[in-house]
């Protein structure tokens, strides 16, 4: 059988991966490594509790990036070795393994790629996610349910820890707004280009009369804020009510005023956090939320400063962005890059990584057409 010449294709993924391995250079991320082990290894590490998650959260995530590096290095290696089998032998199970192997290898490197083009000020950092219905009723609320667990769904399939800070139930069915971090390096580098406002078309299943209807939900995607980056807060700028956490329809979770609910007085921000058992937890928790809210003000009013020096606005990321349609057919498009898929049922159901590359690579072309 005439075999398939796999030494192109192979060059052309060991010069991506070379790229990429001269960007993340593993030799310092080892160097860090042994660092921060030591740092972990100290007695009195948890002494600090939140000095200690940041010095293990780190850890862990630079170990899985050099892992993940050194993975797709030792499968190229043996790429290699089994492309040069086939052309040897000529065995149509053998060809097919190298060109299925290299098929995932390229698509890998591409993901991992796009990694590296995560290189704003925030990126690296844990990502705050709050999605709220917008307009559209009872379909509205019942589309932010479905995206809230959409995006569990996508952290589950790539290991990445979250917590539910808040959510708030719409009285008939879905959510009016919920709140949630994804605990993971270059989380908020790469979800950040999931928000804006996200658009779902269908027949809806709360109409008796069988009637398609249009209904909106927000996205907003915020770093989580760290110690160094601490913004001041005055006690007289915050109203805090406390009251019952509750579940679906009001049904008592719990019979003491432990959720909390913080007003930011100047700004008029709104955070709650009732997902905790302590009225202090809760506290923090939604303190942690404000601090973040406050870091994006600041971080908008730098980049509304620095845009009136340019001719262009800037990017709005408050305009629609993606389109989920699933009557009179299926697709869900996104409206900035045109990259788009014919089964919405996998798309809410975690499979978004190809929005997410796609919406990177747009950004980084916007950027530099800009500048």
């Amino acid at each position: 059988m005439a075999v398939p010449d796999f030494s192109s294709s192979w060059a052309e993924l060991d010069r991506a991966l070379s790229s990429i391995e001269a960007v993340i250079d593993p030799a310092a991320k080892k160097r860090e490594i042994a660092e921060l082990g030591e740092q972990v290894a100290a007695p009195d590490l948890w002494d600090d509790q939140e000095n200690a998650q940041r010095v293990t959260s780190r850890l862990s995530g630079l170990q899985g990036e050099v892992e993940r590096l050194e993975s797709l290095r030792s499968r190229l290696d043996d790429l290699s070795v089994l492309a040069e089998l086939a052309q040897e032998e000529g065995d149509a199970a053998t060809v097919a393994e190298a060109d299925q192997e290299l098929a995932s290898l390229k698509k890998a490197i591409d993901a991992l790629e796009v990694r590296t083009l995560l290189s704003g000020e925030y990126d690296q950092r844990e990502a705050l996610v709050t999605i709220r219905s917008e307009a559209g009723g009872v379909d509205a609320a019942d589309f932010a349910a479905m995206l809230l667990r959409m995006y569990l769904r996508w952290a589950e399939r790539h290991g990445y820890p979250t917590e539910v800070y808040d959510i708030s139930y719409a009285e008939e069915a879905g959510i009016k707004s919920a709140t949630f971090t994804v605990k993971a390096p270059f989380a908020y580098g790469t979800l950040s280009v999931e928000q804006g406002t996200h658009r779902l078309v269908r027949i809806s299943p709360f109409d008796n009369q069988g009637r398609r209807q249009t209904s909106f939900a927000g996205v907003e995607v915020l770093p989580v804020t760290e110690e160094r980056d601490h913004i001041e807060i005055p006690e007289a700028d915050l109203r805090i009510d406390v009251f019952r956490s509750s579940g679906p329809g009001g049904q008592s979770v719990n019979t003491t005023d432990s959720a909390v609910r913080i007003t930011h007085l100047p700004t008029g921000i709104v955070v709650s956090c009732q997902n905790e058992k302590s009225q202090i937890q809760n506290r923090a928790a939604a303190m942690r939320v404000l601090q973040s809210r406050l870091l994006e003000v600041a971080r908008v009013q730098r980049e509304a400063e620095m845009n009136a020096l340019k001719s262009d606005a800037g990017n709005s990321w408050g305009a629609q962005m993606r389109s989920y349609v699933l009557h009179p057919y299926q697709m869900v498009k996104d409206l900035r890059t045109e990259f788009e898929v014919s089964n919405p049922e996998a798309v809410f159901d975690g499979e978004i990584d190809g929005f997410i590359d796609s919406g990177i690579r747009w950004r980084m072309t916007s950027e530099l057409a800009a500048t």
